[in-house]
Protein backbone atom coordinates (compact mmCIF):
# COMPACT_ATOMS: atom_id res chain seq x y z
CA UNK A 1 0.00 0.00 0.00
CA UNK A 2 2.93 2.03 0.75
CA UNK A 3 4.01 1.56 -2.81
CA UNK A 4 0.92 2.79 -4.38
CA UNK A 5 0.59 5.89 -2.57
CA UNK A 6 4.26 6.91 -3.53
CA UNK A 7 3.25 5.67 -6.77
CA UNK A 8 0.31 7.90 -7.01
CA UNK A 9 2.27 10.86 -6.19
CA UNK A 10 4.77 10.45 -8.72
CA UNK A 11 2.25 9.70 -11.31
CA UNK A 12 0.12 12.93 -10.19
CA UNK A 13 4.16 15.06 -9.97
CA UNK A 14 4.81 14.24 -13.20
CA UNK A 15 1.47 14.76 -14.91
CA UNK A 16 1.84 18.30 -14.47
CA UNK A 17 -1.03 18.15 -11.73
CA UNK A 18 -0.66 21.51 -9.30
CA UNK A 19 1.26 20.99 -6.89
CA UNK A 20 -1.43 21.46 -4.14
CA UNK A 21 -3.56 18.45 -5.83
CA UNK A 22 -1.03 16.08 -5.74
CA UNK A 23 -0.29 16.70 -2.01
CA UNK A 24 -3.76 16.82 -1.25
CA UNK A 25 -4.94 13.66 -2.99
CA UNK A 26 -1.58 12.13 -1.76
CA UNK A 27 -2.65 13.11 1.64
CA UNK A 28 -6.21 11.21 0.82
CA UNK A 29 -4.60 7.92 -0.44
CA UNK A 30 -2.01 7.71 2.65
CA UNK A 31 -5.62 8.00 5.37
CA UNK A 32 -7.51 5.31 2.85
CA UNK A 33 -4.89 3.06 2.18
CA UNK A 34 -2.43 3.26 5.16
CA UNK A 35 -4.67 3.68 8.41
CA UNK A 36 -8.29 3.62 9.68
CA UNK A 37 -8.72 7.56 10.48
CA UNK A 38 -11.66 8.75 9.09
CA UNK A 39 -11.82 10.89 5.62
CA UNK A 40 -13.35 13.65 8.13
CA UNK A 41 -10.28 14.71 9.60
CA UNK A 42 -8.90 16.13 6.24
CA UNK A 43 -11.23 19.09 6.05
CA UNK A 44 -10.37 19.87 9.91
CA UNK A 45 -7.11 19.53 9.45
CA UNK A 46 -7.31 21.47 5.94
CA UNK A 47 -8.98 24.62 8.20
CA UNK A 48 -7.04 24.09 11.16
CA UNK A 49 -3.61 25.07 9.03
CA UNK A 50 -4.95 28.23 7.47
CA UNK A 51 -6.65 29.39 11.47
CA UNK A 52 -3.97 31.64 12.30
CA UNK A 53 -3.71 35.34 13.27
CA UNK A 54 -0.29 34.83 11.92
CA UNK A 55 -0.90 33.18 8.30
CA UNK A 56 -3.16 36.62 7.98
CA UNK A 57 -0.35 38.71 7.21
CA UNK A 58 0.53 36.26 3.65
CA UNK A 59 -2.58 37.93 1.66
CA UNK A 60 -2.36 41.26 2.91
CA UNK A 61 1.50 41.34 2.00
CA UNK A 62 0.39 39.84 -1.24
CA UNK A 63 -2.18 42.81 -1.58
CA UNK A 64 0.42 45.20 -0.79
CA UNK A 65 2.53 44.18 -2.73
CA UNK A 66 0.35 43.83 -6.21
CA UNK A 67 -0.77 47.74 -5.15
CA UNK A 68 2.69 48.62 -5.59
CA UNK A 69 3.27 46.31 -8.70
CA UNK A 70 0.40 48.32 -10.55
CA UNK A 71 1.28 51.72 -9.27
CA UNK A 72 4.62 54.27 -9.39
CA UNK A 73 6.45 53.16 -5.84
CA UNK A 74 8.57 51.00 -7.86
CA UNK A 75 9.46 53.29 -10.51
CA UNK A 76 10.64 56.06 -7.83
CA UNK A 77 12.63 53.69 -6.16
CA UNK A 78 14.24 52.67 -8.90
CA UNK A 79 15.23 56.77 -9.49
CA UNK A 80 16.40 57.16 -6.25
CA UNK A 81 18.51 54.54 -6.97
CA UNK A 82 19.80 54.87 -10.07
CA UNK A 83 20.51 58.36 -9.37
CA UNK A 84 22.51 57.57 -6.52
CA UNK A 85 25.41 55.33 -8.21
CA UNK A 86 25.48 56.76 -11.40
CA UNK A 87 28.70 57.91 -10.87
CA UNK A 88 30.02 54.29 -10.77
CA UNK A 89 30.76 51.91 -13.83
CA UNK A 90 28.30 49.40 -14.56
CA UNK A 91 25.74 51.88 -12.40
CA UNK A 92 22.51 50.64 -13.42
CA UNK A 93 22.93 47.45 -13.33
CA UNK A 94 24.37 48.42 -8.92
CA UNK A 95 21.06 50.38 -9.04
CA UNK A 96 18.89 47.22 -10.32
CA UNK A 97 20.11 45.12 -7.11
CA UNK A 98 19.50 48.30 -4.66
CA UNK A 99 16.03 48.81 -6.41
CA UNK A 100 15.19 44.97 -6.07
CA UNK A 101 16.37 45.29 -2.34
CA UNK A 102 14.29 48.34 -1.73
CA UNK A 103 11.45 46.87 -3.08
CA UNK A 104 12.00 43.43 -1.32
CA UNK A 105 11.57 45.54 2.08
CA UNK A 106 8.05 46.53 1.24
CA UNK A 107 6.93 43.55 -0.56
CA UNK A 108 7.48 40.42 1.02
CA UNK A 109 7.02 38.63 -2.41
CA UNK A 110 9.69 37.47 -4.61
CA UNK A 111 8.01 37.32 -8.22
CA UNK A 112 6.17 41.00 -7.07
CA UNK A 113 9.53 41.98 -7.25
CA UNK A 114 11.11 40.28 -10.13
CA UNK A 115 7.08 42.24 -11.61
CA UNK A 116 8.06 45.62 -10.75
CA UNK A 117 11.63 46.52 -10.68
CA UNK A 118 12.34 43.69 -13.84
CA UNK A 119 9.56 45.36 -16.04
CA UNK A 120 11.82 48.44 -15.78
CA UNK A 121 15.31 47.79 -15.58
CA UNK A 122 15.87 44.81 -18.18
CA UNK A 123 14.87 47.33 -21.01
CA UNK A 124 16.81 50.21 -19.18
CA UNK A 125 19.95 48.46 -19.17
CA UNK A 126 19.79 46.67 -22.54
CA UNK A 127 19.16 50.58 -24.09
CA UNK A 128 22.79 50.90 -21.90
CA UNK A 129 24.69 48.04 -24.06
CA UNK A 130 24.23 45.68 -20.98
CA UNK A 131 23.89 41.47 -22.59
CA UNK A 132 20.43 41.10 -22.86
CA UNK A 133 21.37 37.34 -20.97
CA UNK A 134 23.03 39.21 -17.86
CA UNK A 135 20.21 41.49 -17.79
CA UNK A 136 17.55 39.12 -17.69
CA UNK A 137 19.97 36.82 -15.41
CA UNK A 138 20.66 39.86 -13.00
CA UNK A 139 17.35 40.87 -12.45
CA UNK A 140 15.38 37.38 -12.36
CA UNK A 141 17.79 36.41 -9.69
CA UNK A 142 18.02 39.66 -7.27
CA UNK A 143 14.07 39.32 -7.50
CA UNK A 144 14.59 36.51 -5.15
CA UNK A 145 15.37 38.82 -2.65
CA UNK A 146 11.99 39.47 -2.10
CA UNK A 147 11.66 36.64 0.18
CA UNK A 148 15.08 37.14 1.82
CA UNK A 149 14.74 40.64 2.98
CA UNK A 150 11.82 40.96 5.55
CA UNK A 151 9.02 41.20 5.17
CA UNK A 152 8.67 38.20 3.50
CA UNK A 153 6.03 35.27 3.13
CA UNK A 154 7.42 31.99 3.16
CA UNK A 155 9.41 33.25 6.65
CA UNK A 156 6.19 33.88 8.08
CA UNK A 157 4.89 30.31 6.60
CA UNK A 158 8.10 28.83 8.02
CA UNK A 159 7.70 30.46 11.50
CA UNK A 160 4.40 29.53 11.65
CA UNK A 161 4.69 25.70 10.69
CA UNK A 162 7.97 25.20 13.24
CA UNK A 163 6.83 27.63 16.30
CA UNK A 164 8.93 30.24 16.43
CA UNK A 165 9.21 34.14 16.60
CA UNK A 166 8.01 35.82 13.08
CA UNK A 167 10.15 39.28 14.38
CA UNK A 168 13.09 37.26 14.97
CA UNK A 169 12.94 35.32 12.22
CA UNK A 170 12.82 38.76 9.73
CA UNK A 171 15.66 39.82 11.48
CA UNK A 172 17.50 36.79 10.28
CA UNK A 173 17.03 37.97 6.96
CA UNK A 174 18.82 41.45 7.05
CA UNK A 175 22.49 40.70 7.05
CA UNK A 176 22.37 37.92 4.42
CA UNK A 177 19.70 39.28 2.62
CA UNK A 178 23.01 42.48 2.52
CA UNK A 179 25.38 39.89 2.03
CA UNK A 180 23.46 38.29 -0.93
CA UNK A 181 23.04 42.10 -2.72
CA UNK A 182 26.54 43.01 -2.21
CA UNK A 183 27.68 39.81 -3.88
CA UNK A 184 25.37 40.75 -6.60
CA UNK A 185 27.06 44.09 -6.98
CA UNK A 186 30.39 43.32 -6.79
CA UNK A 187 29.84 40.78 -9.85
CA UNK A 188 28.06 43.47 -11.66
CA UNK A 189 30.92 45.62 -11.09
CA UNK A 190 33.28 43.05 -12.17
CA UNK A 191 31.19 42.44 -15.41
CA UNK A 192 31.05 45.88 -16.39
CA UNK A 193 34.17 46.81 -16.22
CA UNK A 194 34.61 43.42 -18.53
CA UNK A 195 32.66 44.01 -21.08
CA UNK A 196 32.65 47.71 -20.65
CA UNK A 197 29.14 48.32 -20.23
CA UNK A 198 27.13 50.92 -18.66
CA UNK A 199 29.51 54.14 -18.57
CA UNK A 200 28.93 56.06 -15.77
CA UNK A 201 26.81 59.06 -16.02
CA UNK A 202 27.32 61.06 -13.03
CA UNK A 203 23.73 62.46 -11.87
CA UNK A 204 24.02 66.18 -9.97
CA UNK A 205 23.03 66.44 -6.38
CA UNK A 206 20.21 68.62 -7.63
CA UNK A 207 18.65 65.38 -9.47
CA UNK A 208 19.40 63.51 -7.03
CA UNK A 209 17.92 65.15 -3.99
CA UNK A 210 14.99 65.54 -6.11
CA UNK A 211 14.58 61.63 -6.87
CA UNK A 212 14.93 61.55 -2.89
CA UNK A 213 11.73 64.11 -2.51
CA UNK A 214 9.80 62.07 -4.79
CA UNK A 215 10.48 58.97 -3.69
CA UNK A 216 10.61 59.94 -0.01
CA UNK A 217 6.45 58.20 0.54
CA UNK A 218 8.05 55.19 -0.73
CA UNK A 219 11.61 55.15 0.85
CA UNK A 220 9.73 55.83 4.46
CA UNK A 221 7.08 52.47 3.98
CA UNK A 222 10.07 49.94 5.02
CA UNK A 223 11.48 52.21 7.77
CA UNK A 224 7.50 52.07 8.69
CA UNK A 225 6.33 48.59 8.51
CA UNK A 226 10.01 47.08 9.80
CA UNK A 227 10.20 49.95 12.67
CA UNK A 228 7.34 48.92 13.65
CA UNK A 229 7.72 45.08 14.02
CA UNK A 230 11.22 45.58 15.59
CA UNK A 231 10.08 48.76 17.85
CA UNK A 232 6.62 45.93 19.46
CA UNK A 233 4.28 48.77 17.74
CA UNK A 234 3.03 46.03 15.15
CA UNK A 235 2.95 42.29 14.93
CA UNK A 236 4.23 41.28 11.74
CA UNK A 237 -0.12 40.92 10.71
CA UNK A 238 -0.79 44.29 11.62
CA UNK A 239 1.95 45.72 9.68
CA UNK A 240 1.13 44.11 6.70
CA UNK A 241 -2.22 45.86 7.60
CA UNK A 242 -0.33 49.06 7.70
CA UNK A 243 1.37 48.53 4.82
CA UNK A 244 -1.77 47.55 2.14
CA UNK A 245 -2.77 50.99 4.06
CA UNK A 246 0.05 53.40 3.39
CA UNK A 247 0.81 51.67 0.00
CA UNK A 248 -2.84 52.63 -1.16
CA UNK A 249 -2.82 55.87 0.10
CA UNK A 250 0.50 56.66 -1.36
CA UNK A 251 -0.91 55.79 -5.02
CA UNK A 252 -4.39 56.71 -4.96
CA UNK A 253 -3.67 60.20 -3.31
CA UNK A 254 0.22 61.34 -3.41
CA UNK A 255 1.54 59.31 -6.23
CA UNK A 256 -1.47 59.12 -8.12
CA UNK A 257 -0.67 55.89 -9.46
CA UNK A 258 -3.81 53.93 -9.08
CA UNK A 259 -7.16 54.98 -10.18
CA UNK A 260 -9.75 53.57 -8.02
CA UNK A 261 -11.39 51.63 -11.15
CA UNK A 262 -8.11 49.57 -10.94
CA UNK A 263 -8.58 48.76 -7.50
CA UNK A 264 -11.15 45.52 -8.49
CA UNK A 265 -8.70 44.12 -11.00
CA UNK A 266 -5.81 44.66 -8.32
CA UNK A 267 -7.94 42.85 -5.38
CA UNK A 268 -8.69 39.98 -7.59
CA UNK A 269 -5.47 39.00 -8.73
CA UNK A 270 -4.05 39.40 -4.80
CA UNK A 271 -7.31 36.97 -3.59
CA UNK A 272 -5.98 34.80 -6.62
CA UNK A 273 -2.43 34.32 -5.74
CA UNK A 274 -3.47 34.54 -1.91
CA UNK A 275 -5.75 31.13 -2.31
CA UNK A 276 -3.28 30.00 -4.25
CA UNK A 277 -0.65 30.35 -1.51
CA UNK A 278 -3.27 29.23 1.36
CA UNK A 279 -4.14 25.93 -0.59
CA UNK A 280 -0.55 24.63 -0.81
CA UNK A 281 -0.11 25.62 2.51
CA UNK A 282 -3.53 23.86 3.81
CA UNK A 283 -2.72 20.38 1.97
CA UNK A 284 0.85 20.18 2.84
CA UNK A 285 0.07 20.93 6.72
CA UNK A 286 -2.57 17.96 6.01
CA UNK A 287 0.02 15.91 4.76
CA UNK A 288 2.69 16.99 7.17
CA UNK A 289 0.47 16.36 10.30
CA UNK A 290 -0.63 12.82 8.41
CA UNK A 291 3.16 12.12 8.57
CA UNK A 292 3.75 12.76 12.00
CA UNK A 293 0.52 11.12 13.14
CA UNK A 294 2.08 7.89 11.98
CA UNK A 295 5.62 8.70 13.91
CA UNK A 296 7.37 9.64 10.64
CA UNK A 297 9.88 12.05 12.15
CA UNK A 298 10.72 9.84 15.00
CA UNK A 299 11.46 6.93 12.37
CA UNK A 300 13.29 9.61 10.14
CA UNK A 301 15.75 10.70 13.01
CA UNK A 302 16.28 7.47 14.33
CA UNK A 303 17.53 6.07 10.96
CA UNK A 304 19.55 9.68 10.28
CA UNK A 305 20.76 9.21 13.06
CA UNK A 306 22.60 6.20 13.19
CA UNK A 307 24.06 7.59 9.19
CA UNK A 308 24.53 10.60 10.17
CA UNK A 309 26.87 11.75 13.22
CA UNK A 310 27.64 15.14 12.62
CA UNK A 311 25.62 18.73 12.43
CA UNK A 312 27.70 19.90 9.47
CA UNK A 313 26.64 16.07 7.58
CA UNK A 314 22.99 16.37 8.48
CA UNK A 315 22.81 20.36 6.79
CA UNK A 316 24.80 18.95 3.62
CA UNK A 317 21.97 16.36 3.01
CA UNK A 318 19.63 18.91 3.81
CA UNK A 319 20.64 20.98 1.23
CA UNK A 320 21.35 18.48 -1.36
CA UNK A 321 17.65 16.81 -0.64
CA UNK A 322 16.33 20.51 -0.90
CA UNK A 323 17.79 21.27 -4.20
CA UNK A 324 17.05 18.60 -5.86
CA UNK A 325 13.60 19.12 -5.07
CA UNK A 326 13.54 22.19 -5.96
CA UNK A 327 13.80 20.99 -9.64
CA UNK A 328 10.49 18.59 -8.86
CA UNK A 329 8.25 20.47 -7.16
CA UNK A 330 6.78 23.64 -5.44
CA UNK A 331 9.95 24.33 -3.09
CA UNK A 332 7.82 25.88 -0.51
CA UNK A 333 5.45 22.88 -0.08
CA UNK A 334 8.60 20.50 0.18
CA UNK A 335 9.42 23.24 3.42
CA UNK A 336 6.24 22.84 4.94
CA UNK A 337 6.48 19.29 4.80
CA UNK A 338 9.94 18.13 5.70
CA UNK A 339 10.70 20.55 8.01
CA UNK A 340 8.49 19.40 11.06
CA UNK A 341 9.96 15.60 9.95
CA UNK A 342 13.47 17.36 10.53
CA UNK A 343 12.25 18.91 13.50
CA UNK A 344 13.80 15.88 16.04
CA UNK A 345 17.34 16.47 14.48
CA UNK A 346 17.27 19.69 14.63
CA UNK A 347 16.90 19.17 18.56
CA UNK A 348 19.21 16.48 18.51
CA UNK A 349 22.41 18.60 16.55
CA UNK A 350 20.84 21.52 18.23
CA UNK A 351 20.55 23.28 15.32
CA UNK A 352 19.19 27.15 15.99
CA UNK A 353 15.44 26.70 14.28
CA UNK A 354 15.84 30.54 13.55
CA UNK A 355 19.24 29.94 11.48
CA UNK A 356 17.60 26.57 9.94
CA UNK A 357 14.64 28.66 8.69
CA UNK A 358 17.13 30.85 7.00
CA UNK A 359 18.70 28.18 5.26
CA UNK A 360 15.13 27.39 3.97
CA UNK A 361 14.73 30.56 2.41
CA UNK A 362 18.14 30.41 0.34
CA UNK A 363 17.37 27.19 -1.06
CA UNK A 364 13.92 28.51 -2.03
CA UNK A 365 15.49 31.15 -3.54
CA UNK A 366 17.64 28.97 -5.47
CA UNK A 367 14.27 26.88 -5.93
CA UNK A 368 12.84 29.72 -7.41
CA UNK A 369 15.80 29.69 -10.09
CA UNK A 370 15.37 26.18 -10.74
CA UNK A 371 13.85 24.57 -13.82
CA UNK A 372 11.73 23.34 -14.95
CA UNK A 373 9.27 24.78 -11.78
CA UNK A 374 11.31 28.11 -10.60
CA UNK A 375 8.58 30.06 -10.28
CA UNK A 376 11.17 33.34 -11.41
CA UNK A 377 11.79 32.04 -14.16
CA UNK A 378 8.12 32.19 -15.78
CA UNK A 379 7.77 35.91 -14.29
CA UNK A 380 11.00 36.96 -15.98
CA UNK A 381 9.71 35.05 -18.84
CA UNK A 382 6.44 36.82 -18.99
CA UNK A 383 8.66 40.21 -19.04
CA UNK A 384 11.26 39.83 -21.17
CA UNK A 385 8.91 37.29 -23.70
CA UNK A 386 11.92 35.07 -24.03
CA UNK A 387 11.64 31.26 -23.38
CA UNK A 388 12.05 29.98 -20.11
CA UNK A 389 14.98 27.57 -21.14
CA UNK A 390 16.78 30.85 -22.34
CA UNK A 391 16.17 32.73 -18.96
CA UNK A 392 16.85 29.87 -16.94
CA UNK A 393 20.47 29.43 -19.36
CA UNK A 394 20.85 33.54 -18.36
CA UNK A 395 20.86 32.68 -14.59
CA UNK A 396 23.21 30.37 -14.29
CA UNK A 397 26.09 32.67 -13.12
CA UNK A 398 23.37 34.22 -10.79
CA UNK A 399 23.11 30.82 -9.19
CA UNK A 400 26.43 29.80 -8.50
CA UNK A 401 26.61 33.01 -6.47
CA UNK A 402 23.59 31.72 -4.20
CA UNK A 403 24.82 28.28 -3.89
CA UNK A 404 27.65 30.45 -2.39
CA UNK A 405 25.51 32.19 -0.53
CA UNK A 406 23.76 28.83 0.68
CA UNK A 407 26.99 27.87 1.97
CA UNK A 408 27.56 30.36 3.83
CA UNK A 409 24.88 30.96 5.45
CA UNK A 410 25.01 26.75 6.18
CA UNK A 411 28.02 27.24 7.93
CA UNK A 412 28.54 30.53 9.53
CA UNK A 413 25.59 30.61 11.75
CA UNK A 414 26.32 34.38 12.98
CA UNK A 415 25.82 35.76 10.17
CA UNK A 416 21.74 35.29 10.44
CA UNK A 417 21.56 34.80 14.07
CA UNK A 418 24.03 37.91 14.80
CA UNK A 419 20.96 40.67 14.65
CA UNK A 420 18.24 39.08 16.40
CA UNK A 421 21.08 37.77 18.96
CA UNK A 422 21.86 41.61 19.52
CA UNK A 423 18.38 43.13 19.70
CA UNK A 424 16.03 40.39 21.26
CA UNK A 425 18.21 38.84 23.87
Amino acid sequence: MITLVILIFVILLLSSTPIAIVIGLTSIAAMSFLTNVPLRVIPQQLFTAVDSSALMAVPLFVLAGQIMTAGKISDRLIKVASNLVSSIRGGMAIAAVLACAFFAAISGSSPATVVAVGSIMIPALMDRGYHKNFSTGLLTTAGSLGIMIPPSIPMIIYALIMNVSVTREFLAGIVPGIVISLLFIAYSYVQARKHNWGSAEPASLREILLSIKRGVWGLLLPVLVLGGIYGGIFTPTEAAAVSVVYALGCELFLYRGLTFAQLPKILREAALLSAVLLFIVANASCLSWFLASQQVPNKVALYIGEVVTSRWMFLLLVNLLFLFLGTLMDIVSAMIILCPIFFPMLQKFEIDLVHFGIIMIVNIEIGFLSPPFGLNLFVASGITKRSVIDVARSVLPFLIIMLLVLLLITYLPFISLSLPDLLMK
